[in-house]
């Protein structure tokens, strides 16, 4: 298993933050983001290159 810590974990937990702030103000169904946030919590790295590729876009 991956184990980010230091920086990259300390990254890694920004963009987290960042994507998850994205998600609650983005268009999408309140269903949509529910799942979207709790892949971007349970898989923090993998969640977020997901999120990054076909994720909700703000408008």
């Amino acid at each position: 298993m991956l184990e980010l810590t230091g920086f990259f974990g300390f990254l890694l937990l920004v963009a987290d933050i960042w994507a998850i702030v994205n998600i609650v103000q983005s268009t999408a169904s309140n269903l949509g983001k529910t799942l979207w946030i709790l892949g971007v919590v349970f898989f923090p790295l993998v969640g977020f290159i997901v999120w990054l590729l076909l994720g909700p876009k703000a408008p």
